[in-house]
C-alpha cells in the first residue's frame, strides 16, 4: 500500500472562467478559423493540439477534420464546455444540453462570418 497522499482535483472544480476569459478564449479560436481558411490546415496540424485543431474544425463546420481526429460534436462541445464553464458550470451546461456552449459557438460563427476575405 502507498503512503502517497490520493490527488485531489478540487481547486479544479471551483475554477470558474469569467466572461473575459471567455471572449479571450472565443478571439482564439476565431483567429485560428480564420488562419485555417487562409492557409489551410497543413500549416496547423503539427502547431495545434487535437483538441485545438477539434475546436476550430467544429467551428468551420469541417466534418472530415472532426472525422480524421475520430471527434464527434458531443465529445467537441463537452470538452469546450468544460473551457468556458469549469467543472460545475459545465456539468450543469451539460445537464442542460449544452445549450451555453451552443450558444457561444453560435456567437463565434457570427464573428467569424463577419471576418470574410
Amino acid at each position: 500500500m502507498s503512503d502517497a497522499e490520493p490527488v485531489s482535483w478540487d481547486h479544479l472544480k471551483s475554477r470558474q472562467p469569467s466572461a473575459a476569459d471567455r471572449k479571450a478564449l472565443q478571439r482564439e479560436l476565431v483567429d485560428r478559423a480564420v488562419a485555417v481558411r487562409k492557409e489551410s490546415w497543413d500549416e496547423y496540424r503539427e502547431v495545434w493540439s487535437s483538441g485545438e485543431i477539434a475546436g476550430v474544425a467544429y467551428l468551420l463546420d469541417d466534418a472530415e477534420m472532426l472525422e480524421e481526429l475520430g471527434e464527434q460534436e458531443g465529445s467537441v462541445l463537452t470538452v469546450f464546455a468544460g473551457n468556458l464553464y469549469g467543472f460545475n458550470g459545465a456539468r450543469k451546461d451539460i445537464q442542460a444540453g449544452l445549450v451555453g456552449t451552443q450558444e457561444w459557438f453560435a456567437e463565434a460563427r457570427k464573428q467569424l462570418e463577419s471576418r470574410r476575405d
